[in-house]
């Protein structure tokens, strides 16, 4: 409305100055040179006035326009003094102003808000421009975290910790990893995730840093304690009936007896086949590890499904087990090392045999997925007895079984297997219904 009114005082003097110019031309032709006179200052005028007039006007504009590219919000054009025709540039120009004013006070308040939230978390941030490297901004928390109390560029990093430098570089955006920061007098694990964005043209990455060191180390130390008490269970098993068989023939060696020929003999045999049980023991605890390269080929799921079902159908005919094979996808394809998948599917189905056997019923369920494009997901189900709770959360520990002749490495060196596929395993089990593992990839 106000730049309105000020179109129209423009509009106004325009027309009024061709009013005069149209008579002063009437007048010339005509030659009324008396008339000519008179209006002819009235013309002068007007052009003058209306010159000056856009003068002040671009003047007016001009202030503004400066006030704009400082920023300088809080300026104020002077409504009351000012000639009538500038007063509504001015108010126009003072009512901008004041929306300006809001815009950037809500747009302060949220970057405060932003920042003080950014500055409260335990997670370091970083972020800098990809094509330079120059560093945008960092929170409290990194510098705390890398004792950095500034950083004008990411390259400027590679002079404390060049390893972790690299890692940071390196790192996508979308992807996670764990690093080492190295500090002057101590080291810890951290967790670098990535994202990136772009804006005005230049983009940008932005890079989390947590420490996972005392998180990782806890883990750590609850899977040590958990294997050491599975192996130290096993080795006493196996020592305290050598330790006491020992005894028993020491005294038999001191007595008269004419059988103790017999009964050291069947004692050595004894002691030798519970020392063979031991160094398979460590045997398997070696190979545990052996496995760490794969062989990676694309692999049909209906040719490994095939496989497993010429090579398992004689025991389960013989077993009167029931083996169903659930494929809607026959295309469904996997990245992975044929021979080692094989190996996992063959233990978890012996597993299922073992579990189903006193079942009246048997039957075993072997089946492969991919929802919504997703990850391949192949599964395992018997209708055994199920696994109970308490032993759920162990039954991937290395040496850990429930059977008497197990050694507790099968489910161990599956996971293994399959965490080297960068998949994951899980078991579903419900006590008198069945058991589910589950591994996708």
């Amino acid at each position: 409305m106000i730049f309105k009114d000020f179109q129209w005082r423009i509009l106004s003097r325009v027309l009024l100055l061709v009013i005069t110019l149209t008579a002063a031309s009437f007048f010339l032709v005509k030659q009324w040179h008396v008339y000519l006179a008179l209006i002819s200052p009235l013309v002068i005028y007007q052009i003058i006035e209306f010159l000056r007039f856009q003068k002040k006007t671009y003047d007016e504009v001009n202030q503004f326009v400066e006030a704009v590219h400082y920023r300088d919000f809080s300026r104020y054009f002077d409504v009351k003094h000012a000639s009538a025709d500038i007063q509504p540039l001015r108010k126009g120009f003072n009512e901008i102003n004041s929306t300006f004013k809001v815009i950037s006070k809500e747009k302060e308040t949220q970057y405060q808000y932003l920042q003080k939230i950014l500055e409260l978390v335990g997670t370091g941030i970083l972020s800098y421009e990809m094509e330079t490297g120059e560093v945008v901004w960092m929170n409290e928390s990194l510098k705390n975290m890398l004792q950095l109390p500034y950083l004008k560029t990411i390259h400027s990093f590679e002079k404390r910790d060049s390893m972790l430098f690299t890692e940071i570089y390196e790192l996508r955006p979308g992807e996670s990893k764990i690093a080492i920061a190295h500090l002057e007098k101590s080291h810890f694990k951290i967790l670098l995730s990535a994202t990136a964005f772009q804006t005005e043209g230049k983009k940008f990455k932005l890079v989390a840093f947590q420490n996972v060191n005392e998180a990782l180390d806890e883990t750590e130390s609850r899977a040590w304690q958990k294997l050491l008490s599975v192996m130290t269970h096993e080795i006493m098993n196996s020592v305290a009936p050598i330790s006491s068989l020992a005894e028993t023939l020491k005294k038999r060696l001191t007595s008269t007896d004419t059988n103790t020929l017999e009964d050291l003999e069947l004692g050595i045999e004894t002691i030798q086949r519970r020392s063979e049980g031991l160094l398979k023991f460590a045997e398997t605890y070696r190979n545990l590890n052996k496995i760490t390269k794969l062989n990676l080929q694309k692999v049909y799921i209906r040719e490994l499904f095939g496989n497993l079902h010429q090579l398992m159908a004689p025991t389960f005919e013989q077993k009167g087990i029931e083996l169903e094979i659930i494929l809607k996808d026959t295309d469904l394809m996997l990245e992975a090392d044929p021979s080692l998948i094989e190996q996992v599917l063959i233990n978890l189905i012996v597993n299922a045999i073992e579990a189903v056997k006193d079942q009246l019923e048997p039957r075993i369920i072997l089946s492969a997925e991919q929802p919504l494009n997703k990850k391949v997901i192949l599964k395992v189900a018997d209708n055994g007895p199920g696994i109970p709770e308490e032993v759920l959360d162990k039954i991937f520990i290395p040496f850990f079984s429930t059977k008497k002749s197990g050694s507790g490495i099968g489910l161990s060196l599956c996971k293994q297997i399959i965490m080297l596929h960068r998949g994951n395993i899980q078991v579903q089990s419900i006590e008198g219904k069945g058991t589910v593992f589950s591994m996708q990839f």
